[in-house]
């Protein structure tokens, strides 16, 4: 089945980036020619912005995928993915395209039993679903993997381990001694070189968001940050960029404490609940749980509950939380722990290869010409670059020939089933 969509427009997006990747005229339904301001363009049946089916015919009348699943969940979801939100069926996947041309805010997601347990309190508290402050618009988790279309793609992503934050801070340190922003940036560099724990991170962190004091240490950014040097030199660009977008911003300070990612083309991050993180620079496409459960921990103007993030942050350093994906043939699985989702990407000159579709899918060409043939009724569609279809469940897998480089997204049948899974 055919889908469309038009793109989000939010302020950090990319001018005419997915349009440069798909094209007009298949999935993106892009009415705005002139260097349009995009971000995402979302393929799923979240509410916010639910694929249109261009032929409804094809869905017994409805107009979008998320009607079509309400309408007819059996034939949408099949019988495992329906189960995934009892008595709400949905498809528990979302896939994006993301255009970052500025730096995203810093966030984390909750888990499963914290969103749940987040939803229901804020509920009884009586504050409203769509109110600025609200932390937990649903009671879903919403754990996410990208993988970087564009020739690189910057992130930040987790904590670093302890030494390197030191080694980090003491280089911004050394390019304000002497000046007046040393004495402001020392109480930073106290606290950082107390954090040998996971209190004193948090307190770490605290400090940093909430701290009158914070905001003149962030200064010291500035000078660094005009400086030179090969040494810190993905850190130091990343800064940079982060205090042209968020000047005087003293939450740009968490930056020193993270993990610097560079993705390649074809590379994926995989972000569990619990991890900080934030997309920086470049083109990238995700999928993720279909929630809108986020917690920012600074770089925006919107609300930053910071007593609930500390709660449900994860502040033990490790490494940058990169995902190999497990090769056959033309074909590349990203495959995370969680049951709700995977990502395949078949890429190659000459396609002759099958790709398993547990559940629904959503399929997505960004490059050539393929042709998908459904594993159980032998149906066949030929997508060109833009083009993407839903795959309904019955299909169990779909054979892709051409030349090309197709996305497909679908339910993980690697990991295990949680509470909200049944077999």
């Amino acid at each position: 089945m055919p889908l469309k969509n038009t793109p989000m427009r939010y302020a950090w997006g990319s001018r005419g980036a997915i349009s440069d990747l798909l094209g007009t005229g298949g999935v993106l339904d892009e009415p705005e020619l002139n260097s349009p301001l995009q971000a995402e363009l979302w393929f799923g049946a979240h509410p916010a912005s639910p694929s249109r089916i261009p032929d409804p015919e094809l869905a017994g009348g409805a107009a979008t995928l998320r009607d079509w699943i309400a309408d007819a969940p059996d034939a949408a979801l099949g019988a495992r993915a329906a189960q995934v939100h009892p008595g709400e069926p949905q498809l528990p996947f979302l896939l994006k395209v993301l255009a970052a041309a500025q730096p995203l805010s810093l966030q984390v997601h909750p888990t499963l039993a914290e969103a749940r347990a987040g939803y229901d309190a804020e509920d009884a508290a009586g504050v409203a679903v769509d109110a600025p402050e609200r932390n937990y618009r649903d009671r879903l988790h919403k754990p996410e993997l990208l993988v970087a279309l564009s020739e690189t793609m910057s992130a930040l992503a987790g904590f670093r381990a302890v030494d390197s934050v030191r080694e980090l801070v003491a280089d911004v340190a050394a390019a304000v001694a002497g000046t007046p922003a040393e004495a402001d940036f020392a109480p930073f560099v106290r606290l950082v070189g107390g954090a040998d724990d996971e209190a004193a991170m948090r307190e770490l962190l605290t400090w940093i968001l909430t701290d009158a004091a914070a905001k003149p240490a962030s200064a010291a950014l500035d000078a660094w940050v005009a400086t030179d040097g090969e040494v810190f030199a993905v850190e130091r660009h990343n800064l940079r960029r982060i205090r042209e977008a968020f000047p005087g911003d003293a939450s740009a300070l968490i930056a020193l404490l993270m993990n610097h990612v560079v993705l390649h083309r074809g590379e994926a991050l995989y972000v569990r609940a619990g991890v900080l993180h934030a997309y920086l620079e470049g083109l990238g496409i995700e999928v993720m749980a279909s929630s809108d459960n986020v917690l920012r921990g600074g770089l925006t103007v919107k609300h930053i509950d910071v007593d609930e993030l500390m709660r449900i942050l994860t502040v033990v350093p490790e490494d940058a939380p990169l995902l190999a994906p497990v090769v056959h043939g033309n074909v590349a699985d990203f495959v995370p722990q969680e049951p709700d989702f995977m990502l395949q990407r078949a890429a190659a000159e000459h396609l002759d290869d099958h790709l398993e579709c547990v559940g629904p899918g959503i399929a997505v060409c960004v490059a050539g010409t393929v042709q998908l043939e459904g594993g159980a009724s032998g149906t066949a569609k030929t997508l060109g670059r833009g083009d993407a279809v839903f795959i309904t469940p019955d299909e169990r897998s779909v054979h892709v020939r051409g030349r090309g480089n197709l996305l497909l997204a679908t339910m993980n049948p690697h990991a295990g089933d949680s509470q909200e899974m049944p077999a």
